[in-house]
C-alpha cells in the first residue's frame, strides 16, 4: 500500500497538463498507460494505508488529469482512430473508474463532459443487439462501462440498461461467441478463449455481481456459476492457465499463463462471495490448492504486486485451516465444440489443441502471434511434476514454430500471419473430437494443413500413465518433407535413445518403432536463449498414406520406459488407416476406436463415422461410450464382438439393443449432441 501511495504521489507531482501531454515519460495519447496510471492514482486516493489516502492534492490531480485527457483525446466528436476497443472499453472504463473514485473532486461540470464523451463513443444502441464485437467478454466490458457511467452522478436508467444488456451473456450458445454446454468458450467466432477474453468476462461479471449485490439491480442469473467448473477450472493446472485457450496472447510475456491463472483465481474468489456457501467453500479449496502447488511464480506474492483485493482474499483462504486445499482432479475433459481436451492423472496433466471446420488453426491480430500457425495441428501440451514452467519461460519466442509437440506439419515455409486474421483459419475437417467416459478417452482429428495440401488422420488414446498416438493417411503435395513431432521440450536434460525407446531425464519416456530422429539445440530470440530437445518422425517429401505410432509416458523413469518398450502385449494396434484407428489395452480392459469411415476395427464395428470407447470392468460389467464428432448423424449402429447379457444403464438416444454372443447398439439422432459422448453400461 505504501509503494502504491508513493507512486501516486510521484505521478501527481510529475503531471504536466500541456498540449498533447499528461506526463513526460509517457507517449501521447497512450490509450493504455495514461488512463491506467490515472486509475491507479485514484485507487491510492481511496485505499487505506497508502499515505495519500484522501489527499486533496491527489484527488484534484486525478480529476484534472482525467478531464485533461478527455479534452485532449476522448472528447465527444473526436475521430476514434485505431482499435475500436480503446474508445469503447479500455479508455472509458479507466477514466470513469478514476472519476467515480475521486468523487466530489471531479465535480458536476467535468462529470457532464465525461458522460457526454462516453455517450458519444458508447451510445445506448451499442448494447441493443448481441452481435459483432458486442458479444461475450466485450459485451460484459461494455456493460461495465455503462454501469460506471450510471454511477458517475447517479443515472438509474443507465444502470437498468447495463444490467439488462448482460442477459445474452448467460445462456448457452450453439454457434458463435459465448459459452457452450460442453464447457467451451469461444470469442472472435473461431477461438477458444477462456484464458484471455474469458478471463476478462469472468472478472467483469464477478465485479458487477459484487457492486450490485444488495441493490435494486442485483443479478440473480446463476448460469455463470456453472462456467467456473465447466469452462475455467478444467484449464487451470497448479495455478496457471493452459496456453491452448489463450489465443493470440500466448507470446505477450513470459509466465503470462501464470498471470492469467491468477486473474481467473481472483475472479473465482470474488464471484464466490455471491455464490451459495457450499459452492463458495468448494471454490476456495480449489484456489487454495492452486496457490499451494504453484511454486514457479507463487500466487500470493504475485497477487501483492498485481491485485491487492485478490491478495487479501487469497491470504484469508490460505490462513483458514478450516478450508482444505483441493488436489488436482483425476479424469478427462473433452470439449468437442472448441476442439480441446484435457487429461489429468496424479503427477501429470496433458492438454490437446486441434482445429476443425469451426475452430481456427490459430489467431493472429494486432501484430501478435504471427507464427502460431500450427498450434491447432494436434499440439499436445503436457506437464509432469516440477515442470509447470515448461511453456511459460520464454517457450513461445524461442521454440521452432514448425516443431510444436504432437503436431503433424508440412515443412513448407509460411509467411508471418499466414491465413486470415482474428482466427479465420478454419480447415474443412469436421471429424474432430472423440469419446470419453470421464476417465479415459479416444480423441481424433482429421487434419488439413494451414495453406498446405497436407492431410492426416491423428488419434490420441489417453490412459493412466500414457498417451498412445497414432497417425495415418498422411499425404502431401507441397514438395517438402512432412514431419510428426513426438516432442519438443524446453530443457537441457539428458536424452538416452535406443532403437525402440528414448528417455528424457526428469521428464518422460517414449516408445516408438525404429527411425525416430533427435536434435539438441539452443535457440535464441533477441537476448533470450533456451535449450531444446526434439524428437520427430520424418515422413519424407510428399508422402502418400504415411503413418506413425508412438507412446508418450509422462514422468516415467528410464526403467519404466524400457519395461514398457519390452512389453509387446501392453498395447495392440488394431487399425491404423485413413478409415479407422483403434487400440486394445488388455490390462485396462479398453478397446477404443476412431472410425473415420464405417467399417470394422478389431472387435468393434460401426455403421458410420464415430468414436467408440469400450471398457471392461473387473465386476463383470462394461461401459460403451459413443460420440458423433462430425455432428451430423441421424442414426448409428455400433457392434462389439463381446458376449453380453443385458443393459444395466441405458440412454434415451439408444433406440435398439441386441445382446448375446455380441452386443449391438442402435442410436438415434446423435447430431443434436454437438459431439458430446453418451455412455451405456452393460453386463
Amino acid at each position: 500500500m505504501a509503494v502504491l501511495g508513493a507512486k501516486a504521489a510521484r505521478h501527481r507531482d510529475a503531471m504536466v497538463l500541456g498540449e498533447g501531454s499528461v506526463w513526460g515519460d509517457l507517449p501521447f495519447p497512450s490509450f493504455m498507460a495514461t488512463p491506467a496510471r490515472l486509475q491507479q492514482m485514484a485507487r491510492a486516493f481511496v485505499l487505506p494505508g497508502t499515505g495519500v489516502t484522501g489527499d486533496a492534492r491527489l484527488g484534484e490531480a486525478v480529476a484534472a488529469g482525467v478531464d485533461h485527457y478527455r479534452r485532449q483525446v476522448y472528447a465527444a466528436g473526436a475521430d476514434p482512430v485505431g482499435n475500436w476497443w480503446h474508445w469503447e472499453i479500455g479508455v472509458p472504463k479507466r477514466l470513469l473508474d478514476a472519476a467515480v473514485l475521486v468523487g466530489d473532486h471531479f465535480g458536476e461540470r467535468r462529470s457532464a463532459k465525461l458522460r457526454d464523451a462516453v455517450d458519444y463513443f458508447v451510445p445506448e444502441r451499442r448494447l441493443g443487439s448481441y452481435r459483432g464485437n458486442s458479444t461475450g467478454a466485450n459485451r460484459v466490458d461494455l456493460c461495465l462501462v455503462m454501469l460506471l457511467r450510471a454511477m458517475l452522478r447517479a443515472d438509474p436508467e443507465k444502470a437498468d440498461l447495463a444490467v439488462a444488456a448482460l442477459s445474452p451473456v448467460f445462456p448457452y450458445v450453439e454457434e458463435g461467441d459465448g459459452f457452450y454446454r460442453d464447457g467451451s468458450f469461444i470469442q472472435h467466432t473461431f477461438i477458444p478463449y477462456q484464458g484471455a477474453y474469458g478471463s476478462s468476462l469472468l472478472n467483469g461479471i464477478a465485479t458487477i455481481f459484487a457492486v450490485l449485490r444488495g441493490s435494486p439491480w442485483e443479478i440473480t442469473d446463476e448460469n455463470i456459476f456453472e462456467t467456473v467448473d465447466r469452462s475455467f477450472a478444467p484449464f487451470i493446472h497448479n495455478g496457471f492457465c493452459m496456453d491452448l485457450v489463450r489465443g493470440r496472447g500466448i507470446n505477450r510475456r513470459p509466465f503470462g499463463d501464470h498471470q492469467r491463472g491468477r486473474e481467473i483465481a481472483a475472479s473465482i474468489l470474488l464471484l464466490g462471495e455471491a455464490a451459495e456457501p457450499a459452492v463458495r467453500s468448494r471454490w476456495q479449496g480449489m484456489v487454495k490448492g492452486w496457490a499451494q502447488r504453484n511454486t514457479h511464480e507463487p500466487m500470493l506474492k504475485a497477487a501483492e504486486r498485481d491485485d491487492l483485493g485478490f491478495h487479501a482474499r487469497l491470504a484469508a483462504v490460505l490462513d483458514d485451516d478450516a478450508i482444505a486445499a483441493v488436489d488436482e482432479p483425476v479424469g478427462h475433459r473433452l470439449l468437442p465444440m472448441s476442439a480441446r481436451a484435457v487429461h489429468r492423472r496424479a503427477g501429470w496433466c496433458a492438454g490437446l489443441s486441434m482445429a476443425s471446420d469451426r475452430v481456427g488453426h490459430y489467431e493472429h491480430g494486432n501484430g501478435e502471434n504471427l507464427r502460431g500457425w500450427h498450434t491447432g495441428s494436434g499440439m499436445l501440451y503436457w506437464w509432469a511434476a516440477g515442470h509447470g514452467d515448461q511453456y511459460s519461460d520464454s517457450f513461445w519466442p524461442t521454440v521452432d514454430p514448425y516443431r510444436l509437440p504432437g503436431t503433424t506439419v508440412s515443412t513448407r515455409r509460411l509467411p508471418d500471419g499466414a491465413g486470415g486474421g482474428w482466427g479465420d483459419t478454419c480447415p474443412p475437417g469436421r471429424w474432430v473430437g472423440g469419446a470419453t467416459d470421464g476417465l479415459y478417452a479416444t480423441v481424433g482429428q482429421h487434419l488439413n494443413g494451414l495453406e498446405s495440401t497436407m492431410e492426416a488422420f491423428k488419434s490420441w488414446f489417453f490412459l493412466d500413465d500414457a498417451v498412445v498416438c497414432l497417425g495415418a493417411g498422411i499425404t502431401s503435395e507441397d514438395g517438402v518433407p512432412v514431419e510428426t513431432i513426438v516432442d519438443n521440450r524446453r530443457t537441457d536434460a539428458l536424452l538416452i535413445s535406443h532403437e525402440k525407446w528414448a528417455h528424457l531425464d526428469g521428464h518422460a519416456g517414449y516408445v516408438f518403432p525404429p527411425g525416430i530422429k533427435t536434435l539438441r539445440e539452443r535457440r535464441t530470440a533477441g537476448l533470450v536463449a533456451r535449450d531444446y530437445v526434439t524428437l520427430w518422425l520424418d515422413h519424407g517429401t510428399d508422402p502418400s498414406s504415411a503413418g506413425y505410432f508412438y507412446v508418450l509416458l509422462p514422468g516415467a523413469t528410464q526403467a519404466e520406459t524400457r519395461a514398457r518398450a519390452e512389453d509387446a502385449a501392453w498395447v495392440n494396434v488394431l487399425a491404423n488407416t485413413a478409415r479407422q484407428q483403434a487400440v486394445r489395452i488388455p490390462s485396462l480392459g479398453i478397446t477404443a476406436a476412431n472410425f473415420w469411415r464405417d467399417g470394422a476395427a478389431g472387435p468393434l464395428i460401426a455403421s458410420a463415422p464415430c468414436a467408440v470407447l469400450a471398457r471392461e470392468h473387473s465386476d463383470g460389467t462394461a461401459t460403451v461410450t459413443v460420440s458423433d464428432p462430425r455432428r451430423d448423424l441421424s442414426g448409428l449402429t455400433v457392434t462389439w464382438r463381446r458376449a453380453t447379457t443385458g443393459i444395466l444403464r441405458d440412454h434415451p438416444l439408444v433406440t435398439g439393443v441386441r445382446t448375446g454372443s455380441e452386443l449391438t447398439l442402435t442410436f438415434g439422432r446423435l447430431a443434436d449432441r454437438h459431439g458430446a459422448s453418451i455412455t451405456v453400461t452393460i453386463s
